[in-house]
């Protein structure tokens, strides 16, 4: 695959509130999709997500997130309690396939794809650590971990559900944005 270009000639990151982003979400995830990230700079993996959603639980802004237990991703999204949820141009739409059709365990992302991972923090307390994004992203939202639940299938009310399952349900993540960071 052809690299993406690199982080050179980026704006400036601009904190700003999860009421100010822009773009239609079900186009953002949807149909440009996303990166899930979790882990450090020395240890982390990314997959692609299309399946989620921004929201507000329990009065806080959230994003929820869908990982299979079969997924490298799951792992560090149980072993780490922060995760980002990164949104890109355009231009990146086959690096962000590529992450989502080929394993970090199997390979390493950054490099077949020229993401550059990028160390982010959150202007927030509850912050304990430092969880990775990339640089090209034109959106990261630094999310806690506030809750999971695992899908069964006993409680899916369409029958259409179940088309896209062999096994292997999801697991869903609920994640409290600490920080939203935009170009």
């Amino acid at each position: 695959m052809e690299k993406c270009p690199g982080s050179e000639k980026m704006k400036e990151w601009k904190t700003v509130k999860a009421e100010e982003l822009t773009g239609n979400p079900f186009v953002r995830l949807g149909r440009d999709w996303m990166l899930l990230t979790a882990g450090t700079l020395g240890n982390w993996n990314t997959m692609t997500a299309a399946w989620g959603g921004l929201g507000v639980l329990w009065n806080w802004n959230v994003v929820y997130a869908f990982v299979r237990p079969t997924r490298h991703t799951y792992k560090f999204m149980e072993e780490n309690d922060y995760f980002t949820a990164g949104f890109f141009p355009d231009q990146y739409k086959e690096a962000l396939n590529f992450c989502g059709t080929h394993s970090g365990k199997n390979v390493d992302k950054a490099e077949a794809t020229g993401l550059v991972p990028e160390e982010f923090t959150a202007e927030d307390e509850e912050i304990r650590g430092s969880v990775v994004g990339f640089s090209q992203a034109d959106t990261v939202l630094v999310c806690k971990k506030v809750y999971f639940q695992d899908l069964e299938p006993g409680n899916f009310l369409s029958k259409q559900i179940e088309s896209h399952y062999s096994h292997d349900y999801h697991r869903m993540y609920v994640g409290k944005i600490l920080t939203c960071k935009i170009r």
